[in-house]
């Protein structure tokens, strides 16, 4: 059975080593004894960095380690220095203080008998020795894409990390986004003047979408003398950094690129959840409670809150279970339909006669398809390459409105609540504070140790060092067979929304035909033996 981190076979006394592929050193400190071997995979998908090389490892009875890069993979014979931990009074009472080189940890838990031990990811942590003097580390931190909770917490860790850890005293912050490495001055960042920045929302540094300019971002990097960059952003912000990984690697650059996964809407992969998920759920649930107050105060009323996440529902799935006032949720896993048997209408109609109130819950990304159906839908994007959305929620309270005042059947009333950009303006709560604390800190022992081109996160609960492609690879999206969407189910009690395809080229067919004129047993029209009886 596998644990939570694994022994990944000990990698000490080396008697083969067999590698494929462009490197002649596979890892810092990652020596293979019998029945190991590794590759360097060339060509793996790692968002636009189509050239990036993947480390991958093979043991005994189906052990894989997707490795992350370090900085000895490109420059050879770096010196390496005794890691400072060692003499902090913070760290004395910790009895391991560094994690061994074969610590790894398992992306898979739930693992039958005679399963293969499967793909692991490198464990964080602090390690023996480190690749940079505290005095000779520039580093910056920039942060990119829209807002979030826990921007500030990161930051703020990432200094002090540095700064108390490590001794480190050169931090600065690039304003803006991307763009603010060529169009703008830096921020210096030091303990002081990022003391109680959590307690904000938002970002001290500023942020923006799209500037991301490789050249010119290198070029800003080896000019001012950087050798430590940490980005804070999204899937899109991830891809940009690997493709800074991949310049800054070709270039030779003794520059460790790291990043951190930063998306409300929990569509990173791998990873457990992304900071400031938790914040955003239970923001959520003020407005599903005024909807629920609004919606119970006035007779038919119906309360739409729109919450966000573009292409995974998890906020609203999360939101909704955490709620239990909530009658239906829509995400933009799960497809819906408005009319006809099992369709929304009806079920409103249903639940309107059973309650007299209704709480509906909609993902900005939810029902688009449906939308360009019926208005003239644009293939705009914006600055980050994000196709631009409709506003689903007014959308849908539109629509709601104009079914039952045709109707004419039950006259409702409907209450519209968008919260989207009051929930992602708001500090983190005490749960993503923490979170954000070891993301950071796993961030700086990584940089310190030498490797680079990753990203951090904890993968069943443990943190670990996951490479660039893997992150860009896909979305993280809600699984509408899993289980926890049949908990939602079971809680709204709510159709499933699923129809055949068979079903479905019926309900056309049967709209399209003309109404038939229904016949007596004796073969004429109802109509023809009405008029006789005039």
């Amino acid at each position: 059975m596998e644990q939570a981190v694994c022994n990944g076979g000990g990698f000490a006394e080396v008697d083969l080593l067999k590698i494929s592929g462009a490197a002649d050193h596979i890892g810092a400190g990652l020596d293979l004894p019998n029945g190991f071997s590794s590759e360097v995979n060339k060509n793996l998908s790692m968002g636009a960095a189509s050239n990036s090389q993947a480390k991958i490892l093979y043991g005994p009875d189906g052990y894989i380690l997707e490795d992350v890069p370090h900085l000895s993979d490109y420059i050879p014979e770096l010196p390496t220095y005794p890691n400072p931990l060692q003499d902090n009074p913070a760290y004395s009472v910790v009895k391991q203080y560094f994690v061994d080189d074969d610590d790894t940890v398992p992306q898979k838990v739930v693992v039958h008998a005679d399963s293969p031990r499967g793909i692991h990811f490198r464990r964080q942590g602090p390690r023996q020795k480190v690749y940079f003097k505290s005095d000779e580390v520039n580093a910056c931190i920039v942060t990119c894409g829209g807002l979030c909770p826990g921007l500030n917490t990161v930051i703020r860790e990432i200094v002090c990390g540095l700064h108390y850890m490590y001794g480190v005293r050169s931090v600065v912050g690039i304003d803006g986004g991307y763009r603010g490495f060529y169009s703008r001055n830096t921020i210096p960042l030091s303990p002081k003047s990022v003391n109680d920045i959590h307690k904000r929302g938002g970002t001290i540094l500023g942020t923006s979408r799209g500037g991301h300019d490789t050249k010119k971002i290198v070029d800003s990097i080896q000019d001012r003398g950087i050798n430590q960059v940490y980005i804070i952003g999204g899937d899109g912000t991830q891809k940009g950094a690997a493709v800074i990984f991949e310049e800054v690697r070709r270039r030779g650059l003794k520059v460790s690129v790291v990043g951190v996964p930063k998306t409300i809407d929990n569509d990173i992969p791998v990873i457990d959840k992304s900071f400031g998920f938790d914040t955003s759920v239970e923001e959520a649930q003020r407005a599903i409670n005024a909807a629920h107050v609004e919606a119970t105060s006035i007779e038919n009323c119906i309360g739409l809150v729109k919450l966000m996440g573009r292409n995974s529902g998890f906020i609203a799935m999360y939101a909704t279970l955490a709620s239990r006032d909530v009658d239906c949720c829509l995400i933009p896993e799960s497809p819906f339909y408005l009319e006809g048997p099992g369709g929304l209408y009806e079920y409103i109609e249903k639940r309107l006669k059973e309650n007299g109130h209704m709480v509906i819950v909609v993902a900005e990304g939810a029902g688009q398809e449906l939308i360009a159906e019926s208005l003239s839908s644009s293939d705009q994007q914006d600055a980050s390459g994000n196709k631009l959305f409709q506003d689903v929620g007014w959308w849908l309270s539109q629509r709601i409105k104009d079914h039952f005042a045709k109707e004419e059947k039950m006259a409702i009333n409907l209450k519209y609540i968008d919260p989207t950009y009051m929930i992602r303006a708001i500090p983190s709560n005490a749960s993503d504070n923490v979170y954000c604390t070891l993301l950071a800190q796993s961030a700086v022992h990584g940089a310190m140790a030498g490797f680079t081109g990753f990203t951090v996160g904890p993968v069943n609960t443990r943190h670990c060092y996951i490479p660039f492609n893997r992150i860009n690879e896909r979305q993280n999206r809600v699984v509408i067979t899993d289980r926890m969407w049949a908990r939602l189910l079971s809680s709204t009690n709510q159709p499933s929304f699923l129809r055949t395809k068979e079903e479905l080229e019926d309900a056309k067919e049967k709209e399209e035909e003309p109404p038939q004129t229904q016949l007596l047993d004796d073969g004429c029209c109802h109509e023809k033996l009405t008029e006789n009886k005039q």
